[in-house]
């Protein structure tokens, strides 16, 4: 096997700016690495790690594993409950949003159950966050709004104890 190259710590900042602008660019496996090759040099730099975190939900839509597992690694990393919180509401909003976009049985009831958990770390972040930080609240509403715009979305049928006796 080809042995990699290590960026130098002059370059982490540059490096860190073209890994946002691959995400923007809808290339996270190209921001994917860089941040990896910056981890390598620096395993708690905070940008790198929610820029990877960030690149790794940007591909849920085309595969969902193993991206999804590696995303929630990331999230213990991060130094801080709030950004830990908070980017957990991401990874499950995103997840959400994955099901609906590969449909079949069952994927609005399981979108719906990934909003919610969203929701439920975005409110706690909110309990932590910073004055004039409304990062939370702008993802808490967005999902409230989606979830608005496709009523189809709803939780699973909850059956009664005595039904469940009959199955």
């Amino acid at each position: 096997m080809v042995q990699l190259k290590s960026v130098s710590l002059a370059a982490i900042p540059a490096a860190l700016e073209k890994a946002s602008c691959y995400r923007f660019l809808n290339e996270p496996g190209e921001a994917e690495s860089i941040c990896r090759d910056v981890l390598d040099i620096e395993p708690d730099n905070q940008k790198a790690l929610i820029t990877l975190l960030l690149a790794l939900t940007d591909q849920f839509r085309r595969e969902l594993e193993p991206q999804f597992t590696e995303a929630r690694g990331v999230i213990a990393r991060l130094e801080s409950e709030y950004c830990r919180r908070y980017y957990e509401g991401i990874v499950c909003e995103r997840r959400a949003k994955a099901h609906l976009d590969r449909g079949g049985p069952g994927s609005g009831t399981l979108a719906y159950e990934w909003f919610q958990k969203a929701m439920g770390h975005y409110d706690h972040a909110l309990s932590l966050r910073l004055a004039g930080n409304d990062d939370a609240v702008l993802r808490w509403n967005a999902c409230v709004r989606f979830l608005e715009r496709h009523p189809a979305l709803r939780r699973a049928r909850q059956v009664p104890p005595e039904e469940q006796m009959l199955e």
